[in-house]
C-alpha cells in the first residue's frame, strides 16, 4: 500500500489541511480516508498540552507563574468593599450577595453612620434598615440577616467580631467565603475566598476540577504558601471581573494566555479581545 500526503490551505484561508491518499492496488484504486485540520499556530502551549496529565510539581510551578503574572498585572488588587472595621466589612460582605461591591459601597456610609456597631444595628427599626439597603436588592432578606447577625454578635461575643474561622461560621448567614474575607482583610489572617470568579478561574487554569467551594479552597491552598492566600484571592477575583469573564473571556488580551489551558474559550484576536477588557471590574 502506498501513502501520499498533499498539504494545502483550507478554503477559508485558515488552518492548513493535509490530505492523505492511499493506493490500495488496481482493484481498489485510490482512497482518501482522512481529512483533518492541523493545529493552529495561535494555540497556547498550555492549551496544546491540556490533554497531557500534569504532574503535581509542574502544576505548582505553573500556578505560581500565573500568580506572579497576576501580581504584575494587578498590583493594586484589594478587597473592593469599603470598610473601616471588622464589623463594617462583615456586614458589607453579607450585603454584597447578588449585587455589586459598588452598589454596597453606596449604601454602607449611611448605614454605618446611623448604626455604627452591632448593638445599634440589632436594636434598629426594620423599616429604617430596609430603606437604607434597598438598592442592594433582596433587602428584606438582607435586613433580617444583618440584624440577626448583629444580635448574635451582641449576645455571644459582646458585640465584637471574632477573629477565628470556627467562631465566624457559627454566625447567622456567615459561611467560609464571608469568614475568609473578614479574616484576610480585617484581621490579616490568610484565607482563600472562593467566590464565583475564583472558582471559575482555578478550574480554567487546571488547578482543580472540584466544584465544591471547600474542596476548591483546600486544593488551591495546597499550591501556594499560606501567606499568599489572601492576595491570591484578590488577584483572581480582579482578573475574573476584568478579563476572564464567564461567558466571553478576553483570551487575546490576557497576560496569562501562554500559561492557560483554557486559552481559546473567548476571542483570541487581540483587537476583538481588547474590547472585552474592563478597566474597572464589575464587582
Amino acid at each position: 500500500m502506498l501513502l501520499v500526503t498533499v498539504w494545502r490551505m483550507a478554503p477559508t484561508g485558515g488552518s492548513t489541511l493535509h490530505l492523505t491518499a492511499c493506493w490500495q492496488g488496481r482493484r481498489s484504486g485510490w482512497s482518501y480516508p482522512w481529512l483533518m485540520p492541523a493545529a493552529t499556530a495561535t494555540t497556547a502551549p498550555a492549551a496544546r498540552a491540556a490533554k497531557v496529565e500534569e504532574s503535581r510539581t509542574s502544576r505548582v510551578r505553573r500556578a505560581r507563574r500565573i500568580s506572579r503574572k497576576l501580581a504584575e498585572t494587578y498590583p493594586a488588587a484589594r478587597c473592593e468593599l469599603d470598610f473601616s472595621s471588622p464589623f463594617q466589612l462583615l456586614i458589607a460582605t453579607v450585603l454584597s450577595a447578588q449585587t455589586t461591591d459598588k452598589r454596597v459601597n453606596k449604601v454602607t456610609p449611611a448605614l454605618f453612620s446611623r448604626y455604627p456597631g452591632a448593638a445599634e444595628l440589632a436594636a434598629a427599626q426594620r423599616e429604617d434598615v430596609e430603606q437604607i439597603i434597598a438598592p442592594t436588592g433582596f433587602f428584606r432578606v438582607k435586613t433580617d440577616s444583618i440584624m440577626r447577625l448583629s444580635a448574635t454578635l451582641v449576645e455571644r461575643f459582646d458585640g465584637v467580631v471574632p477573629d477565628h474561622l470556627e467562631d465566624l461560621v457559627t454566625l447567622p448567614g456567615v459561611g467560609r467565603k464571608t469568614a475568609n474575607v473578614v479574616l484576610g482583610n480585617a484581621f490579616g489572617v490568610p484565607g482563600i475566598t472562593v467566590d464565583t470568579h475564583f472558582g471559575r478561574l482555578v478550574r480554567r487554569f487546571g488547578w482543580t476540577s472540584e466544584t465544591d467551594p471547600v474542596k476548591v479552597e483546600h486544593e488551591v491552598g495546597a499550591l501556594f504558601p499560606k501567606a499568599e492566600w489572601t492576595q491570591l484571592s484578590h488577584q483572581l477575583i480582579w482578573h475574573g471581573r476584568r478579563r476572564c469573564h464567564a461567558r466571553n473571556p478576553a483570551c487575546g488580551a490576557c497576560p496569562l494566555a501562554r500559561l492557560c489551558p483554557a486559552f481559546g474559550e473567548g476571542p483570541t484576536n487581540p483587537i476583538d479581545a481588547a474590547k472585552l477588557v474592563r478597566t474597572e471590574g464589575r464587582a
